[in-house]
C-alpha cells in the first residue's frame, strides 16, 4: 500500500511594506513557525510557504523587502521544524521564490504560471520558464 503525503502551506500574514501589512517582522515570524509547528505536529512532513497576505499581489517582481523577509522566515521554519519546504513569491514571481529556495535549502518552488498565459486579478500573466530554468543553472541550484 502506497503511504499518502501531504504538502501542508504556510500562509503568511501581510509583510511589512505592503498595502495591508500592520504587523512587525517578529509577529509575522511568530505566527508562521506556529502554523509550521503545527502542521508538523500533526504528522505533516512538507509545506510550502507562500506571501498570500500580501494581496493584492504584484503582477511581476516583488520588492526586495519581500525576498528578505520571507527568507529570514523559511530559514526559521527550516531549522525549527526540519520540515521540507517549498517557495512560492506571488504572484508570479519564480526567480525570487528560486533564489529563496536555493539560499535556504528548500525542495522545490512553486509558480503559478511557469509556461503559457492566465488572466488574473494583476492582469495577464505569461510563464517565464526559460529565464528561471535559466537562472536555476547560473545558481546551480538542484531546486
Amino acid at each position: 500500500m502506497k503511504s499518502l503525503q501531504v504538502c501542508g502551506v504556510i500562509h503568511l500574514q501581510p509583510l511589512p511594506g505592503t498595502p495591508r501589512g500592520r504587523n512587525s517582522i517578529d509577529t509575522v515570524l511568530v505566527a508562521a513557525l506556529a502554523d509550521a509547528h503545527a502542521l508538523k505536529d500533526g504528522g505533516v512532513t512538507m509545506a510550502i510557504l507562500e506571501n498570500f497576505g500580501d494581496a493584492p499581489f504584484v503582477r511581476g517582481r516583488v520588492e526586495a523587502h519581500i525576498v528578505s523577509m520571507m527568507t529570514l522566515i523559511a530559514q526559521a521554519i527550516i531549522d525549527e521544524t526540519g520540515l521540507d519546504l517549498g517557495i512560492n513569491v506571488l504572484r508570479n514571481d519564480a526567480l525570487s521564490a528560486m533564489a529563496i529556495a536555493h539560499t535556504v535549502g528548500a525542495s522545490f518552488i512553486r509558480v503559478n504560471v511557469h509556461t503559457g498565459a492566465a488572466w488574473t486579478d494583476q492582469g495577464l500573466i505569461q510563464g517565464e520558464a526559460y529565464q528561471t530554468l535559466q537562472y536555476r543553472t547560473q545558481l546551480n541550484s538542484s531546486v
